[in-house]
């Protein structure tokens, strides 16, 4: 017995899968996929920003937010990519361990613009002593709320605003 084999090309193939399961029409199933790639396109940038602030990476943000972001956060406010950059320096000590975890992405879209919020708990610890690992000093629990923006460059974040739910501990000056 012949086998015969169906090849479709490799970028045809999830959205061609979503619509046989789906029963929607091919333009349906085009604008399904495209937010699906949109979603992950912003959660990478979420992700790379918990990174940046945990990594003293700041030079970073410029490939994350727009130049003409604004931040409302504990650590105060910030108009531009300048000022952000300089506010998270200031907020993010070389000497203490921060861990940011970044949790519950929930993204609207509504064409090339989104709104996304999500959950935080930001760690700070203090510098370790010598053969032991640090102690945490500090804890947040927020909430971030996100503008994003679709760019020439792809997906950037155009403003970050933060809520604060719950701490513990003292914070590290």
């Amino acid at each position: 017995m012949r086998k015969t084999r169906f090849l479709l090309p490799l970028a045809t193939l999830p959205a061609t899968l979503l619509a046989a399961r789906s029963g929607n029409s091919a333009a349906d199933t085009d604008r399904q996929f495209r937010d699906m790639l949109d979603r992950n396109e912003i959660t990478v940038l979420i992700d790379r920003l918990g990174r940046s602030l945990d990594e003293g990476r700041f030079e970073d943000l410029r490939g994350i937010y727009t130049a003409d972001a604004t931040a409302k956060t504990p650590g105060g406010r910030a108009a531009g990519i300048d000022a952000m950059i300089a506010q998270a320096s200031r907020n993010h000590s070389d000497d203490r361990k921060i861990q940011h975890v970044i949790s519950n992405v929930l993204i609207d879209l509504d064409r090339g613009t989104a709104e996304v919020r999500a959950n935080l708990i930001a760690t700070f610890a203090a510098p370790a002593v010598a053969g032991s690992l640090p102690t945490v000093e500090f804890a947040l629990g927020e909430t971030y709320r996100f503008d994003a923006v679709r760019t020439t460059e792809g997906w950037r974040l155009s403003r970050v605003e933060t809520t604060p739910l719950w701490s513990t501990g003292t914070l590290p000056l």
